[in-house]
């Protein structure tokens, strides 16, 4: 499948609707990770409209790449990126969270088409893409593999270990992104449990390393094609991003990491991410029907 090129436009528009899916998702199903969601959107939106080889119609293509989502908990925002990819029908969006439903509370590959891995236990993605990048070498297979993980994340001893084979192994194929907006579920990263100096802890264990403002689509996809030409060691992007991105009461606040969003709230949000009235009507409607 040849990379067809993508308008920077295009992106922030895709980027917008995704915030949006998110904003309606957790209205309706009463809960959700809502500040990780939002300061990836961009991210997303990059690796599957302009990155990533991937076929909605044959998920289980063989020379597709691999994409993990290891902080799980933003499950929200990936199904809102299926949904805009094709893998699933955005029909089902609403459905978020009900025991009958496959989009889950986090992503489970047995349910959900397009989801590489069931993630949510925080540290386990990177040694899941490192399995399959090593899969890949030794299959003779040039698809590549892609992990993004919570900073927070980070702090877990296994996520350490993946690094340390990953280098071992001399991956080139594989690309970590680490979502740093510098707040976790109890605080903030650095009072809770400081990762700094992260570039060169990672460079030590024997990666490239690329710093870049993950909500930039002109860094993030010059990182990724920077990544493209690195051989003999995997890549880490270091994504500096805001939690909360695109609604202002949720930005850099930590109360935003996994909520409940009120009526007003969700008028309010959707308002801000220039929702046209009629759907903020319909979302409103449907919130109020639970």
């Amino acid at each position: 499948m040849n990379k067809k090129p993508v308008e920077r436009k295009k992106l922030e528009e895709i980027a917008n609707r995704l915030r949006i899916k998110v904003v309606k998702m957790i209205g309706k199903s009463g809960f959700g990770h809502a500040g990780g969601s939002m300061s990836i959107a961009e991210i997303l939106t990059t690796l599957y409209f302009y990155e990533l080889q991937v076929d909605p119609e044959n998920p289980a293509w063989e020379e597709r790449d691999r994409f993990i989502l290891s902080k799980g908990h933003a499950a929200p925002i990936f199904y809102a990126v299926l949904s805009e990819k094709g893998f699933i029908p955005e029909d089902i969006l609403l459905t978020i969270h009900h025991p009958d439903s496959p989009l889950q509370c986090h992503p489970d590959m047995r349910l959900c088409p397009g989801v590489e891995a069931s993630t949510g236990a925080l540290g386990q993605g990177l040694s899941i893409a490192v399995g399959m990048a090593l899969g890949a070498k030794l299959k003779g297979k040039s698809f590549r593999v892609y992990a993004l993980l919570g900073d927070g994340e980070a702090q877990e001893g296994q996520v350490w270990e993946a690094a340390m084979s990953a280098s071992k192994f001399k991956l080139d194929n594989l690309l970590a992104i680490i979502d740093y907006n510098k707040l976790e579920l109890s605080g903030k990263i650095n009072e809770v449990m400081p990762l700094e100096p992260l570039y060169d802890k990672w460079v030590s264990f024997g990666w490239h390393v690329i710093e870049i403002n993950g909500h930039s689509f002109t860094q993030i996809i010059n990182a990724l094609d920077e990544a493209k030409k690195i051989k003999g060691k995997p890549t880490l992007i270091i994504a500096h991003t805001v939690k909360g991105q695109g609604v202002s009461f949720m930005e850099d606040k930590v109360e935003w990491h996994a909520v409940s969003m009120s009526v007003d709230q969700v008028k309010e949000a959707l308002k801000e991410l220039g929702c046209p009235q009629e759907e903020i009507e319909l979302t409103l409607s449907q919130m109020k029907e639970e």
